[in-house]
């Protein structure tokens, strides 16, 4: 049995990822923002693998309080998938500049301090890795318009993911981002490639097979590399 902690826990892929692990009869800590996390149908079993967690993943006090709450708690995989699409208005001649800024906040800044906050967890694990769910979109060899909120902040966090991945070598921590796919979810749409089971899918099966040859790569949710 693996323990993920798994952001953004409570809806689309990150949702997923939580009934997904729960049926692989790993251990889950989710979070979630708002008061309450969703209810699912779960065995006692289940319920007893999983463990809610309110965190704004934005917010220094929620995150200062993990090492506490947490502690001597192990964690074998890191999800880093919260995340935002960013404001109405991000084309070169009508940016929403306080949105772009909080689409950074969310997509770029909060994935490296919540890796930061748990590497004491992750330190005592076996085989511990980090997953940061990111996007093609953010990949410099595509040329696309628009959307360059977001699209910045995921390509920031490539390489930020690339950057700690050589900072946490030597503690042996594998730290890969990953392409979820265009997926049917409330921030892909309902005309999306697949559906946010598929991308779940995926990623799990990419984050369990994970080793440290693999550290510092950029793959899509189906195993594959991707080009930068």
């Amino acid at each position: 049995m693996q323990t993920l902690f798994i952001t953004g826990g409570n809806r689309g892929i990150g949702l997923e990822l939580v009934k997904q692990s729960l049926k692989n009869k790993d251990a889950i800590l989710a979070t979630y923002r708002g008061d309450t996390p969703p209810e699912l149908p779960l065995t006692q079993d289940e319920k007893n693998r999983l463990t809610w967690l309110r965190l704004d993943v934005t917010n220094a006090t929620d995150l200062a309080r993990l090492p506490d709450v947490l502690a001597n708690q192990h964690i074998d995989i890191l999800i880093n998938n919260a995340g935002v699409i960013g404001p109405d208005r991000q084309s070169y001649n009508d940016m929403d500049t306080q949105g772009w800024l909080h689409t950074f906040e969310v997509n770029t800044i909060a994935p490296l301090m919540v890796t930061n906050a748990l590497l004491k967890n992750l330190s005592l694990s076996s085989s511990p890795r980090v997953v940061t769910v990111s996007s093609q979109m953010g990949a410099l060899h595509r040329e696309s318009t628009g959307m360059i909120a977001y699209r910045s902040s995921k390509a920031a966090i490539n390489k930020v993911m690339q950057v700690i991945s050589l900072e946490l070598k030597a503690q042996k921590i594998v730290v890969c981002p990953v392409h979820p796919g265009w997926v049917q979810t409330d921030m892909g749409g309902s005309e999306a490639d697949i559906t946010a089971e598929q991308s779940a899918s995926g990623i799990l099966l990419l984050a369990h097979r994970l080793t440290m040859q693999d550290s510092g790569k950029f793959f899509t949710w189906e195993g594959k590399e991707h080009v930068w």
